[in-house]
């Protein structure tokens, strides 16, 4: 059975749909992952570009609260920027909790194509370590 790995940033926009994205692709059924957000807002068209650029397609995704998840149980949380990692709500014990701190690519600017490169940025980091964690969660 597929590990089930929630994913938080602040206004479940960018980062942490990216991220969803990702590790549903390159999870190979062993992980299952869901994004939220403490401050939801939609997601951002410049990371569905970004996205679209490596294969992945989020246009469908939907920004969502925390509340969405309530009573729902994870293996995994991840906290993709410092903000969700302040306010991160409790979860079970047995719930692994991981902390990585991305710039949020929304805050650039500029002209389409300069904030574009940060978008592209941001989910070369995010997929970077989504690559070695799914690696290493693996081999346990």
């Amino acid at each position: 059975m597929a590990s089930k790995v929630l994913i938080l940033c602040t206004g479940n926009s960018c980062r942490s749909q990216m991220a969803e994205g990702i590790l549903n692709h390159i999870g190979t059924g062993e992980f299952k992952a869901f994004s939220a957000g403490t401050h939801p807002s939609s997601v951002n068209p410049l990371a569905v570009q970004a996205m679209d650029e490596i294969g992945i397609n989020i246009s469908h995704h939907t920004s969502k609260g925390l509340e969405v998840f309530d009573n729902q149980n994870f293996d995994y949380v991840l906290t993709v920027c410092d903000r969700a990692k302040e306010i991160c709500p409790t979860f079970p014990q047995q719930t692994r909790l991981i902390h990585w701190s991305f710039d949020d690519p929304a805050e650039a600017e500029g002209t389409v194509d300069v904030r574009l490169i940060e978008f592209r940025r941001v989910r070369n980091e995010i997929q970077e370590k989504l690559d070695l964690f799914v690696r290493s969660e693996m081999k346990e």
